[in-house]
């Protein structure tokens, strides 16, 4: 594991300190769920970018597929 240092001001520190926490993996949490959610945000961002550049179905597709897979049952 690599070893990241945080700066905090004195009082928090003092506080961190009273609460009962194991601050490293609260912390190491925090970040793997920042980086999910940033990576989930930026795959949404690439499917939009794709999904602008294509043409809309006609009119009555859906309701083609639907039919066509309710008549296949």
């Amino acid at each position: 594991m690599e070893v990241l240092s945080v700066r905090v001001p004195k009082e928090l520190k003092n506080h961190m300190k009273e609460v009962d926490f194991n601050w490293s993996e609260e912390i190491r949490q925090f970040i793997e769920e920042r980086i999910h959610a940033y990576q989930k945000e930026q795959a949404i961002q690439t499917f939009r970018t794709l999904l602008n550049g294509l043409l809309p179905a006609p009119r009555g597709t859906t309701r083609a597929y639907i039919r066509s897979d309710r008549d296949s049952h």
